[in-house]
């Protein structure tokens, strides 16, 4: 069982334009996590670019419990010149829950097919170097309970220790959700310990994906 990733960083679309024997190999690249948003993602790019002559793409998502799903298209390209050499490269890439889209717009010199396969190949990975990562990995959640007047300083002893504080709750206490990995439980009690006097232990919350950016 998969229990992190690397992925494009969310609300970023990276684009990156090159030039051969003419024709132009625009490629936009965006996070896309189920089939409908990497749908959708070629969509909006056919209608920013509608006068285009292709809109070959490939996309790759996580789906917990199975294999991820990948597909490619090469719209109107030879069969195998466009859509497979992107793959091979978003595959090449280790990142997950990522859509490629290049738009030729035709110079007029044909390329052939192994030049085909370079530019679009090509194409994405240049692109993907631009990608900024993150990682989303399966944490355990804890809760942990801290009045007010303490919060704040017991927020950033946790934050400086690397403890991630992946939801915060005001009411009578400020109540923090905090991401471990799994099996380090026990290290995260001591460290409450420490902070507190003894005073707080951290209450399960089940598990979760969690993103994580550095």
């Amino acid at each position: 069982m998969l229990t992190s990733y690397e992925l494009p960083r969310a609300d970023e679309t990276v684009s990156h334009e090159i030039e051969i024997k003419r024709s132009r190999f625009i490629t936009l690249i965006r996070r896309v996590q189920n089939e409908d948003e990497a749908r959708g993602f070629i969509d909006e790019v056919r209608s920013r670019y509608p006068d285009a002559r292709h809109h070959c793409s490939a996309y790759i998502y996580h789906v917990d419990g199975a294999n991820p799903v990948e597909r490619s298209s090469d719209d109107g390209e030879p069969s195998g010149t466009a859509g497979k050499p992107m793959l091979d490269v978003v595959k090449g890439s280790g990142l997950l829950d990522v859509a490629a889209v290049v738009v030729r717009y035709f110079g007029g010199i044909k390329l052939g097919a192994g030049g085909l396969v370079h530019a679009y190949g090509g194409a994405v990975s240049e692109t993907m170097e631009r990608v900024t990562r993150v990682t989303r990995a399966v944490k355990e959640l804890y809760l942990v309970q801290f009045a007010h007047a303490d919060a704040g300083k017991l927020e950033a002893e946790l934050r400086n220790r690397g403890i991630e504080i992946v939801d915060t709750a005001y009411g009578a206490a400020v109540t923090y959700t905090l991401a471990i990995n799994p099996g380090e439980l026990d290290q995260l009690n001591a460290t409450l310990a420490a902070l507190t006097q003894g005073q707080v232990e951290a209450q399960e919350a089940g598990t979760s994906w969690v993103e994580i950016v550095r």
